[in-house]
């Protein structure tokens, strides 16, 4: 597979090969992209009528590359008699400066061309592979190409200029230069993508910052969001590396809502650059210790869109936290649910958990009480539409069957949810972590109606609740014979008896009777499901194991940040700290910079981690991993107005020094030592 690079500000983003050039595929979407379109799908460079070799790719910030390229392959003892560098920036749209360079003592005479188009296909047709061919129209005029795409009052538009005179054609401009004897030519190219609302104008101009932002100013603004997480020091190099690679996507990774006036965290590029539900919350989740002013957007905007009605369509239902909220064509258009849609049946507990854990880092009672009836109405949601069939647990069952999604909890793709055997169960279903969330949603919606909520009563039928689902679910989940949690009930309340890694999303949520809690942490850390490198997905004995398989048997960051605070939680520090530091070891592989998922392969086997073929990348919740486990590894925990610091550092890691840890008792600092070091 070829290598891709990708820039992103936020709203916009754009994918290409390593020479810079973008050109459609099927295998995964390259392109310049702004709220689910694609503003351009051919941007493909040619000297002399040529494609031009990769030298070297700088690619230190998220918003500017610069590709060094030459006409032939690289190779020793060769001197290159030109060269061409292409600068690109984005920040709303695209800039590009392309030079070319003669390393020659004589003049010569080059022929560049730029091969472009825009499809402006919904990111949903790509990922489909459903586009539509020759939906644009493109004209040539002074200095620029003007691509455009109506469809109805449905109106986006591309336009590239150029500092450098050219020919100009529907597909493309065409420079003929000469450049003399150690000299260079370039052009500035300009591209501006527009968003048409209702009046005809671009909707992002009425965002706070116009929807365009000059590097100097994105650069600005992210550093001064890095400045303000907490500083590490550590030993350990990859740990290092992770973090600060983390901290620069999160800030990165923020985009502006067209509806409403504020900064969200988009869910991961390319596919996720939107609002999701259940990302957004458990990377709240993540980085509150660190980075707490990203948290409060997210709530706001996921509690002003909960669900108010029951709407087959968008698997929408009054009390129902989102799901996906997207802005692009198939969406507008009603081809796809996403407007937003709210097949999820974890978003709704995860809100209620996010809001609890906010209040306790940074005792923000003024917002917490501003979301106490969306919290009442989350929590009703459990009691009612979530439990399907009236036995007190969460279950799923798509409203939709044509469009909606059919497994709706983190584990979304068809089959992963399966018997050991690898049968599929039918609907609806009711996966561990589900009841999980749903008790300590409870647990801690309790705590807030003590201690915010004043309303006792409400705190104490809550409890109550909780512990008799606590209750029910260790006597109906767990499979004594082999001393662990079904993966989940099926409609007849059997066990969907396979060993995946959901166990360890029971062991954050508190739901694990303490005399099992044990064999979870063995199982987890076993070499049925720790691959070395992680945990699993699923247990390599498990009939739809598959070590390159989206949800049966790869490991996944987020997944295991969440494992390892659950076995910390249980008192299996050791454990928790093996997990944290075979992920950090396996950051170093992909540059610091943790991906959606990698290969369930042994590490024995490898000695590397192999990186899933189309997985996200910066993604926010594996951006936000090596953030929680940071958190794990050095014991922190708000109680009150403290923090209470109990570091737990592997062998091998050395020192980890943190310091201004933000939270509602200022700022403190925190140091932990591996015992042996």
């Amino acid at each position: 597979m070829k290598r891709l690079v990708s820039i992103l500000d936020g709203n916009t983003f754009l994918v290409c090969d390593e020479r810079g050039d973008i050109e459609p595929s099927t295998d995964f979407p390259t392109g310049l992209f702004s709220f689910d379109t694609r503003f351009l799908s051919t941007w493909l460079l040619t000297l002399d009528g040529q494609r031009l070799n990769t030298l070297y790719v700088d690619e230190e910030n998220s918003y500017q590359t610069r590709y060094f390229l030459i006409p032939d392959r690289p190779a020793h003892f060769m001197d290159p008699k030109v060269s061409v560098i292409r600068s690109r920036a984005i920040g709303g749209g695209l800039d590009e400066e392309l030079a070319v360079l003669n390393h020659t003592g004589q003049e010569v005479e080059f022929t560049v061309r730029i091969e472009m188009a825009a499809d402006f296909a919904d990111l949903f047709e790509i990922k489909e592979d459903r586009r539509q061919k020759g939906r644009s129209a493109a004209s040539a005029e002074d200095h620029q190409l003007r691509l455009t795409y109506r469809r109805e009052r449905f109106h986006r538009e591309t336009v590239v200029a150029t500092s450098a005179p050219a020919q100009i054609d529907g597909q493309g401009m065409t420079f003929t230069v000469r450049v003399a004897a150690h000299s260079e030519w370039s052009t500035r190219l300009h591209v501006v993508t527009t968003v048409f609302g209702a009046r005809s104008e671009d909707i992002r101009a009425s965002l706070p910052l116009g929807g365009s932002r000059s590097s100097r100013q994105i650069e600005e603004e992210r550093r001064q969001l890095i400045d303000r997480a907490p500083r590490l020091g550590c030993d350990f190099t990859p740990l290092e590396r992770a973090y600060q690679r983390s901290i620069e996507d999160l800030t990165a990774l923020r985009y502006e809502s067209i509806t409403l006036d504020m900064r969200l965290l988009a869910a991961g590029l390319p596919w996720f650059m939107t609002l999701f539900g259940r990302d957004s919350m458990l990377t709240g989740l993540q980085v509150l210790p660190f980075m707490p002013d990203l948290v409060p957007a997210s709530m706001i905007v996921l509690s002003g869109l909960q669900g108010t009605r029951l709407d087959d369509f968008r698997d929408e239902e009054p009390g129902k936290i989102l799901h996906e909220l997207r802005y692009g064509e198939t969406a507008g258009f009603e081809e796809q649910p996403h407007s937003p849609y709210y097949g999820a049946a974890d978003s709704t507990p995860l809100f209620v958990i996010l809001v609890d854990e906010y209040e306790r880092w940074t005792g923000d009672t003024t917002l917490v009480r501003a979301l106490e009836f969306p919290i009442r109405l989350a929590l009703d949601w459990i009691d009612t539409y979530g439990d399907l069939l009236g036995t007190g647990y969460l279950w799923y069952e798509t409203r939709n069957p044509s469009t909606g999604l059919e497994n709706q909890c983190w584990k979304d793709s068809w089959d992963s949810i399966s018997y050991a055997d690898g049968r599929l169960p039918g609907f609806p279903r009711a996966t561990c972590e589900l009841q999980g969330y749903a008790y300590d949603a409870k647990m801690r919606a309790a705590r807030l109606a003590r201690t915010v909520y004043d309303d006792p009563a409400w705190a104490d039928r809550l409890e109550r609740e909780a512990a008799e689902l606590k209750a029910r679910f260790n006597r109906d989940f767990w499979i004594a014979d082999g001393e662990y949690y079904a993966l989940a009930l099926d409609a007849e309340g059997k066990h969907v008896d396979a060993l995946a890694s959901n166990m360890g999303h029971l062991l954050w949520s508190g739901i694990v009777d303490e005399s099992r809690a044990a064999a979870v942490a063995a199982h987890l850390l076993g070499p049925r499901l720790f691959s070395g490198w992680g945990v699993r997905t699923l247990a390599t004995d498990q009939g739809r194991y598959n070590p390159i398989g989206y949800h049966a048997g790869t490991v996944w960051p987020f997944d295991n940040s969440i494992i390892a605070w659950g076995l910390w939680r249980y008192g299996f520090r050791q454990e928790a700290g093996r997990i944290c530091k075979a992920m950090a070891e396996a950051s170093r592989y992909f540059n610091g910079r943790l991906p959606e998922a990698f290969a369930g392969y042994d590490r024995d086997l490898t000695d590397y981690p192999v990186e899933y073929p189309t997985a996200c990348s910066p993604q926010a919740w594996s951006a936000g991993a090596p953030l929680l486990m940071l958190r794990v590894l050095l014991g922190l925990e708000p109680t009150g107005e403290h923090l209470i610091i109990d570091p737990a550092v592997p062998a091998g890691m050395g020192r980890i020094e943190l310091l201004d840890i933000p939270g509602r008792w200022g700022h403190v600092d925190a140091l932990g030592r591996s015992r042996t070091d």
